[in-house]
């Protein structure tokens, strides 16, 4: 028999808000913090604005022996987990750290590393390579720095998905608990990625806004003048343990989880299938999991990054799934206020969704205008302003290129 499985923990760090209060808050008002890119001379780039971590002083987490060592993306996981654990209580509890695992998602690494890197080895005279560069650019190291901070010896990897890596680690996670392989795991997702080489590549995709004119207008999901996505950086992360050790060691229930789906489009590297077809499968398969009809979903987090094909192809699953139903559940796209943190939007937007099944509160989407003619009038899309409703099921879209799609359903929980 499967175990049920709950969060107690959450950990968030974006553009929003340097913690899960102060996102939450922030997304409720609207927040909109796109602006030029600081990061990096942008000269030589299309696209010159993202949406970029600000007022935050990550030395007062993280001593500077230790941050030496480590690329932006596992400074930033070892914050939201330290978050995450300290609400959850979970490392004062009886649980064996041999049970307690950590699964991480992360779709670039430690791309701030390698892009200095390769910078100062090709355009300067110094012709070497600092010996934590390997250790700060592999994928796999920010859920081995979580464990080792914390001494957690349980099941231990990081899923590579794309934009929904952080999804999949969560859904991973579930299913390793459900299955009796773990009492509890840290899973999230972060990313660093606003950076020379990744901007420049994601532009010859043509992917990317250039509305640089006008930053705060340029993430407009499901706007008829989209014209790419918004980079954006950050982590998050929950804690999922099994109901019955929450309720022995008295620990707060933020949410459910009651399912999970994972598929491939198997249809192109960049693109998702026009017609949805393998999203629509994979929010099918999150269901049947947990054994509800789609009109039971009160929210949808859409992937929706604000790309003229991606929105289209993802407003179109869920009009495949919403059936003969009158209207579709809200839809939401917070990307319109994080933009696109890339491997780690899965994370921070399952955290979303449990703050909107445990305040019964839906954020709103920015910058919807004008809605596309093609997108079907069903669709029930959340404008600028948030909503106040009863979200008893809340579910999370996440697709990444090479046709990764990753679902799960939240639920409020009940005894």
């Amino acid at each position: 028999m499967k175990r049920r499985v709950v969060v107690t923990g959450m950990g968030a760090l974006n553009p929003v808000g340097n913690d899960v209060e102060s996102t939450w808050k922030g997304l409720m008002k609207g927040l909109n913090p796109a602006n030029l890119i600081s990061k990096f001379d942008t000269k030589n780039c299309q696209t010159k604005i993202a949406f970029e971590i600000h007022d935050f002083d990550i030395h007062q987490f993280i001593d500077k022996k230790d941050l030496n060592k480590l690329d932006l993306v596992s400074s930033y996981a070892l914050v939201v987990a330290n978050e995450a654990l300290k609400e959850s209580n979970l490392l004062n509890s009886s649980i064996s750290k041999n049970r307690i695992g950590v699964i991480w998602g992360t779709g670039n690494g430690g791309a701030q590393t390698y892009d200095a890197a390769l910078k100062e080895y090709f355009l300067t005279d110094r012709k070497k390579f600092s010996p934590y560069f390997v250790p700060k650019v592999l994928l796999d190291t920010s859920s081995g720095i979580i464990s080792i901070k914390h001494g957690l010896k349980g099941v231990n990897y990081t899923t590579v998905a794309a934009c929904a890596s952080g999804t999949n680690a969560i859904v991973d996670a579930f299913n390793y608990i459900q299955w009796g392989k773990a009492d509890a795991i840290i899973a999230g997702a972060s990313d660093a990625p606003i950076c020379e080489h990744l901007i420049g590549g994601f532009n010859a995709l043509k992917a990317l806004s250039t509305l640089n004119d006008d930053p705060k207008m340029a993430s407009r999901p499901f706007d008829e003048s989209r014209d790419g996505f918004v980079m954006g950086e950050g982590a998050a992360c929950l804690v999922l343990e099994t109901l019955e050790s929450a309720l022995e060691r008295g620990a707060q229930i933020l949410a459910e989880i009651v399912g999970g789906g994972i598929n491939a489009d198997a249809y192109h590297m960049t693109a998702g299938h026009p017609e949805g077809e393998g999203a629509a499968e994979c929010m099918q398969l999150a269901l049947d999991e947990a054994e509800i009809k789609f009109s039971q979903i009160d929210y949808l987090n859409a992937h929706a990054t604000s790309t003229p094909v991606g929105d289209l192809a993802e407003s179109k699953a869920i009009v495949k799934m919403t059936g003969e139903l009158e209207k579709s559940p809200w839809i939401g796209a917070t990307k319109s206020m994080t933009g696109h943190l890339m491997g780690a939007a899965g994370a921070l937007e399952s955290m979303i969704c449990v703050m909107a099944v445990k305040n019964d509160e839906i954020p709103p989407t920015l910058n919807l205008s004008k809605k596309d003619p093609e997108l079907n009038e069903k669709l029930r899309i959340v404008g600028n302003q948030s909503i106040k409703t009863d979200v008893n099921y809340a579910m999370c879209n996440n697709f990444g290129f090479g046709g990764h799609n990753c679902c799960i359903v939240f639920k409020k929980y009940k005894r």
